[in-house]
């Protein structure tokens, strides 16, 4: 119960933590921020680490404070996204079936299922469109190279999320982070996030249940 306040307390309170690890250890953020965005998209067993509230209160101070230059963090969450999802599809590639049959408790088949329905519904655009959803986004690349997609067509979406990504919420968490609105209730505002983040699966799975209901009928 514990780790799980401190988890909610990190992810609600992203801006005051990252604030005092810049003024603790100044530009070790941008290490900070390329270590936690590639392990998220690189490594299926941190699905759990922050995504787009990370980008959003990295913005957001960026825009309040200036101790960090959003341009670079720009850069280094891109190159760690396309490395992360470069390093995750290879994974799946050549070990993906083994990995998930010998690790269900890391490798999770629920997580699983549910990025093969994107794949099902959006094909190879799920690789752009789950850079906004969580969970997915971690396992997406992942479930690409179990299905053997192709290389090149692999590279050039995961390009196309990763830049689409950081250039709607860093830039977002700029401007509107400096707002009385924002700053008196950010941790509305990153639940809010959150929220956005997952409605496109909680629409999947209502979907999904109503083919099954429609198909058993």
């Amino acid at each position: 119960m514990g780790t799980l306040k401190q988890w909610l307390d990190y992810f609600l309170h992203l801006n005051d933590h990252l604030s005092t690890f810049v003024g603790d250890h100044g530009v070790w953020i941008y290490g900070l921020l390329f270590l936690i965005v590639f392990c998220e998209t690189g490594l299926v067993f941190t699905p759990f680490l922050p995504g787009d509230s990370l980008l959003f209160a990295t913005g957001a101070i960026a825009g309040t404070t200036g101790k960090i230059n959003p341009v670079i963090a720009g850069a280094v969450v891109f190159i760690a996204a396309v490395l992360g999802d470069t390093v995750n599809y290879c994974v799946g590639r050549f070990a993906g079936i083994k990995l998930s049959a010998r690790f269900p408790r890391f490798v999770k088949p629920e997580y699983l299922a549910k990025t093969h329905g994107f794949f099902d519904r959006y094909g190879a655009k799920t690789i752009v469109i789950a850079r906004f959803v969580p969970f997915v986004r971690t396992f997406a690349p992942f479930v690409a190279g179990i299905g053997q997609m192709a290389y090149r067509r692999f590279m050039m979406f995961n390009v196309i999320g990763a830049v689409t990504w950081v250039l709607l919420l860093i830039p977002a968490g700029y401007y509107f982070g400096q707002t009385e609105l924002v700053k008196k209730h950010f941790e509305l505002v990153i639940l809010g996030i959150i929220f956005i983040s997952i409605l496109p699966g909680i629409i999947e799975v209502a979907r999904e249940r109503r083919r099954m209901k429609q198909t058993a009928q």
